[in-house]
């Protein structure tokens, strides 16, 4: 698995798993429940992960939505 992005934002995180998930792919969100034990204030971001075969196209999914700013420089690896 390889993270694909890194949000606070869970509207976002959704909207990405969604765009994801049309195309086929499975994504994951991680750190879902590190979140809710700082007390859900949302400080501590979480991330959504693709299997490392699938980075390369849902890095281009995230390009053609216009969300390239989004996509975690762990990712450009």
């Amino acid at each position: 698995m390889r993270e694909l992005l890194r949000s606070n934002d869970p509207v976002l995180i959704d909207f990405v798993v969604v765009l994801l998930r049309d195309a086929g792919l499975i994504a994951h969100i991680v750190d879902q429940h590190t979140s809710v034990v700082e007390g859900s204030i949302g400080v501590l971001p979480r991330r959504v992960v693709v299997d490392a075969d699938e980075l390369a196209q849902a890095r281009r999914i995230l390009r053609e939505a216009d969300l390239s700013q989004w996509i975690s420089s762990d990712a450009e690896r």
